[in-house]
């Protein structure tokens, strides 16, 4: 990039909570509740989407049911989740982007409902200048949500960066040629990232904080 990157836009289950395996246990407690079979490989395979999507891929053949899946997997989640919170460094490392002077924002496929319901758990509203919801828009990997970003900031793709751990959030950015992030921590693997040309793969939060201030020009370490 020929200048500092100046917004971050981060996915959220995966990138910066360590939510994966309370959604994939949803998943399947909602399923076998409906006599439909899911395993935790493909559940876990299509986190990133919106729920709408995620019922079209994982109950193709029962769409009268989805609506009732949907709701048994949020009550399921959000009765069970005590344990999702930020990956170890996630914190720290917002709060020293935020005080570098860059600009942070939020792009999942969570509801408006789920994502407010943890931006509150975290105390991190403060922290995201914009956050956009797989259902208050397109989901991933449409780049609806992030040309919305873009908008609302008046920042241009090439000045900001997508940083997330799916398909859908690096092929959702590389439809707008927005530079983008992957971290291998969390659903997709190292190979299915490489597919959409990131910048970087890190492995870790601790890396992932260093990379990031990199390409804002800092050189400050972690």
């Amino acid at each position: 990039m020929n200048k500092p990157v100046e917004l971050i836009i981060f996915d959220w289950d995966g990138t910066l909570f360590d939510s994966v395996g309370q959604i994939v246990a949803s998943l399947q407690f909602a399923a076998q509740q409906f006599e439909q079979p899911l395993t935790a490989a493909d559940a876990k395979s299509i986190i990133g989407l919106g729920l709408p999507e995620v019922a079209q891929r994982l109950f193709p053949r029962v769409p009268e049911l989805h609506a009732d899946i949907l709701q048994c997997y949020a009550d399921h989640y959000v009765a069970h989740s005590k344990g999702d919170i930020w990956f170890d460094g996630v914190a720290e490392m917002l709060l020293a982007l935020s005080e570098a002077g860059l600009k942070l924002a939020v792009a999942t496929g969570k509801s408006r409902k789920g994502l407010d319901r943890v931006l509150k758990q975290t105390e991190s509203q403060n922290l995201f200048i914009s956050t956009r919801a797989a259902s208050e828009t397109r989901s991933k990997p449409h780049p609806l949500m992030l040309q919305e970003i873009l908008a609302e900031t008046g920042i241009r793709a090439e000045q900001a960066m997508m940083v997330g751990d799916t398909s859908y959030d690096l092929e959702m950015a590389q439809n707008i040629a927005m530079p983008r992030v992957g971290v291998s921590y969390g659903v997709h693997s190292i190979e299915t990232l490489s597919h959409y040309q990131p910048l970087h793969i890190a492995d870790s939060v601790t890396a992932l904080h260093q990379f990031l201030l990199q390409q804002a020009g800092l050189r400050q370490a972690v």
